[in-house]
């Protein structure tokens, strides 16, 4: 029997989308399925792995963990919504320090990282390996993904400052 459909209005990566979802549709299927952003990888379906992580308000977190009705009339940025007509500067370091290899991981990082720097734009070596220890990868030994996250926050600093 199927379910009764609810409606759903949020706001993702800065357009309103409505639609008519099953009460527990997950919010990474529905980005994926519903507005076509495969950018959110789902890995374990757990809430472990971080590939799914998204921002809701600003805020990463598990898109795998969320039904979609849960976060109506939220702001949800993906891993699409994160650069503008150039690389953001996550993206441009994790490439410059190969952040990467199968890249099955990267949007997860990339939203984590870009949430943790707005939040503490200076870190320690040892702050942003720590910050980076929820997502997983099983391809790069974080050397890179570090590297990255660093040098990132200093692009971003010279960005506003």
């Amino acid at each position: 029997m199927p379910h009764d459909l609810i409606q759903v209005r949020l706001r993702v990566n800065g357009e309103w989308v409505e639609r008519s979802v099953e009460p527990r549709l997950l919010l990474a299927d529905f980005l994926r399925h519903e507005l076509g952003l495969t950018g959110t990888h789902i890995g374990c379906e757990h809430g472990v792995c971080g590939a799914c992580t998204v921002q809701i308000d600003g805020e990463a977190a598990r898109s795998c963990l969320h039904f979609v009705a849960t976060v109506d009339g939220a702001a949800v940025t993906t891993v699409e919504g994160l650069a503008g007509e150039s690389l953001h500067p996550l993206q441009a370091a994790f490439h410059k320090h190969n952040g990467l290899q199968c890249g099955y991981c990267t949007p997860g990082f990339l939203m984590t990282a870009e949430d943790y720097l707005r939040r503490n734009p200076h870190p320690t070596e040892e702050e942003a390996r720590n910050a980076m220890a929820n997502n997983l990868c099983r391809c790069t030994g974080y050397e890179g993904i570090v590297k990255a996250v660093l040098e990132a926050s200093i692009d971003i600093s010279r960005l506003k400052g």
